[in-house]
């Protein structure tokens, strides 16, 4: 017995050595770049021009979709004044097992909302996978997108379970997020970077940001390396100021048949949030 624990000790420490010697040589001779065969719903990147309390956001991702393969594009441009962001909510997508996609929308004064959603940026014919996102095989990209965009996408056409939360936080460290996250977007433009499956994803790059506005916000969880969890977190630690269990906060948030029903209508953003 002592015999097989000391050989699987040492297969398992080869492993991790050639685990590290591969990640270096990725690290090495294997760089980011903006310049791929991009698929389409992800070819254009989203900036953004500040002017003191004034941002203007170009290129806003407005799709229509068919099915989800099926999409007629679309971009606009808008100027927000910071001074006028009210809420911020935080978006759980779950899939099977551990993994969930995360994401967060940010309301205005004029009832309008913008979703920032941080994703692998796929080529043409390319499907994510998250062994290869360990090992340099994704760019990351800040998607930046109408509501009926990016979240539609979710509930209407892929049929996923959406889950939204609104963030408890002051309207100043709201503006400073989406500041933020919006710099990330325009540095990720000039000096791409990869996506990682463990450090550099969607959960991963929204605890950065809050954790820069209010350091240690966000304790080291696991529930930010299986972010299906991530809601559970921002229950326990006050970011979501809601009684009751997970389970009981979930259902109340579960906005997937809202979604749904209201698909159509000129007012979504508003109609998924009423209670």
């Amino acid at each position: 017995m002592k015999k097989l624990l000391k050989i699987t000790g040492k297969i398992i420490l080869l492993l991790i050595c050639f685990f590290i010697i591969f990640e270096l040589l990725l690290i090495a001779f294997v760089r980011p770049s903006n310049v791929r065969d991009w698929s389409n719903d992800l070819e254009i990147l989203p900036y953004a021009e500040f002017d003191g309390d004034m941002v203007t956001v170009k290129n806003i991702r407005n799709f229509s979709y068919e099915n989800v393969q099926n999409y007629t594009p679309n971009y606009y441009d808008k100027t927000f004044n910071l001074d006028e962001i009210k809420s911020v909510d935080f978006i759980v997508e779950p899939f099977s097992g551990l993994a969930a996609h995360t994401f967060v929308a940010f309301g205005f004064e004029d009832g309008s909302y913008v979703d920032i959603s941080i994703e692998v940026r796929r080529e043409k014919g390319e499907f994510f996978n998250a062994l290869k996102g360990l090992f340099r095989q994704f760019e990351l990209v800040y998607v930046v997108a109408d509501e009926r965009d990016v979240l539609k996408l979710r509930t209407n056409y892929r049929k996923d379970d959406v889950y939204l939360y609104p963030i408890k936080t002051t309207e100043e460290k709201m503006r400073q997020m989406f500041v933020e996250m919006l710099t990330r977007a325009n540095g990720l433009r000039n000096n791409p970077e990869f996506y990682n499956t463990l450090t550099n994803n969607c959960t991963t790059n929204i605890v950065e940001h809050v954790n820069s506005i209010t350091p240690k916000r966000i304790p080291l969880s696991y529930a930010v390396i299986f972010p299906k969890f991530s809601d559970e977190l921002a229950l326990d630690i006050g970011l979501i100021d809601e009684e009751g269990s997970i389970e009981e906060v979930r259902t109340r948030h579960n906005i997937t048949e809202l979604a749904q029903q209201y698909g159509d209508d000129p007012n979504f953003s508003g109609k998924i949030r009423e209670k």
